[in-house]
């Protein structure tokens, strides 16, 4: 397994936490961005106390954000998409493979649905591609529960889907998947088609508030 260096921008959140930790967990060294530094090592340090006594475990540190992606070979964006293109925009990503497992969601009385970009032809990773166009941007890991991340498990069962126009920004999502199910992930087509995984995470909330569970997803047949 190659190891990286990778920089999760909205690592204090959930899901940004939990990545970071999966990564961390099996091997590769990981800084949290936030826009304060300060609250980025708190959580670092949360994720590095989580790890002890784990042999081959990655490094964990925190930075500004972009302080963050400097040194970094892989930039996970797991970032709200309130604000997400003024952000997107002031990081230096040049050169960078950039993961975005960003969900534009939103909730009202009938529950979680996707907000439609762009009139139905855009996604957040499509932004970030657009935003950052020296960058390889992917899009993975949409789907993924951030409770199952942070859990004990060795690793979660289901398939993370990469979708991507550069097969070697998927074969970095691909591999990057082992540290999350145990398993390469899946590449599932082209970048145009995180339109379709970004909303279907409010079907995944759907099913866990019904069943009272941590839904996921499993490809069959192959």
């Amino acid at each position: 397994m190659t190891t990286y260096r990778i920089a999760v921008m909205g690592g204090t959140g959930p899901q940004g936490k939990g990545l970071g930790y999966r990564f961390a967990r099996h091997g590769h060294d990981v800084v949290i961005g936030s826009r304060a530094a300060e609250k980025a090592e708190v959580v670092a340090a949360e994720v590095t106390e989580r790890l002890a006594g784990l042999e081959g475990a990655g490094t964990v540190t925190g930075a500004a954000n972009a302080d963050a992606c400097a040194e970094a070979d892989v930039v996970l964006l797991a970032v709200p998409w309130d604000g997400h293109d003024e952000l997107v925009a002031s990081l230096p990503l040049a050169g960078k493979t950039v993961i975005s497992c960003v969900n534009p969601l939103a909730f009202d009385k009938r529950g979680a649905h996707g907000q439609v970009i762009d009139g139905g032809e855009g996604s957040a990773a499509e932004h970030a591609a657009q935003l950052a166009p020296d960058a390889t941007v992917v899009g993975a890991f949409h789907n993924v529960s951030a409770v199952g991340l942070w859990g004990d498990e060795e690793y979660l069962d289901e398939d993370v889907l990469c979708v991507g126009d550069s097969d070697d920004g998927k074969a970095v999502a691909i591999e990057l998947a082992r540290a999350v199910t145990g398993r390469d992930g899946i590449s599932a087509g082209k970048l145009r088609l995180a339109r379709v995984l970004e909303p279907m995470t409010a079907v995944l909330i759907s099913i866990n508030r019904k069943y009272k569970v941590h839904s996921g997803i499993r490809i069959s047949g192959l």
